[in-house]
């Protein structure tokens, strides 16, 4: 139980981190945050019974450097939605498909990178989505720099977290 993630809020209610019932439990004792959704359960101490927290806003502004984000797998599938661009199947199962190939001179760049599932990248193989007779859901695009993502199987699994991250 003492696991279990906690997504951690600044001041102005902005997601910052993600961290453990424990460490989340420390904050709140010390008065350096509040609790704002209550997991399920309770921790008990030598003297004390602790509510497990699932949301916590930190009680004092941090500020976070905003770095450029890096072209990564999980970049690109949190950027898609894990959704194929293509079938619109949403999946964990999913691959990486450069729209113009490599072999073929395309860029390994925001522009040029998109989530695909399995059956679909294999149907499109080493052409473009034209030649395949597909179509891409949506153009890529370079995700704002700095913003905060959570991995997908957190938000499977931790509804009450949606109404504090932006869509």
């Amino acid at each position: 139980m003492i696991n279990l993630p906690v997504l951690v809020l600044n001041q102005s209610y902005e997601p910052v981190n993600v961290c453990r019932v424990r460490r989340a439990v420390m904050l709140l004792y010390r008065g350096k945050a509040e609790m704002m959704e209550n997991g399920s359960g309770v921790i008990h101490s030598a003297s004390a019974v602790f509510s497990v927290p699932s949301v916590i806003r930190l009680a004092y502004r941090v500020k976070r450097p905003h770095a450029q984000r890096k072209l990564t797998r999980f970049e690109v599938f949190n950027r898609d939605n894990y959704t194929c661009q293509y079938c619109s199947k949403q999946s964990r199962q999913l691959t990486l498909d450069h729209i113009m190939p490599r072999h073929r001179g395309g860029q390994h760049t925001w522009d040029n990178v998109v989530s695909a599932c399995v059956p679909c990248n294999r149907r499109k193989a080493g052409r473009t989505p034209e030649q395949a007779g597909m179509k891409l859901m949506r153009p890529p695009f370079r995700p704002r720099d700095g913003s905060f993502s959570i991995p997908y199987h957190y938000l499977q699994a931790r509804h009450e977290w949606r109404k504090y991250l932006p869509q």
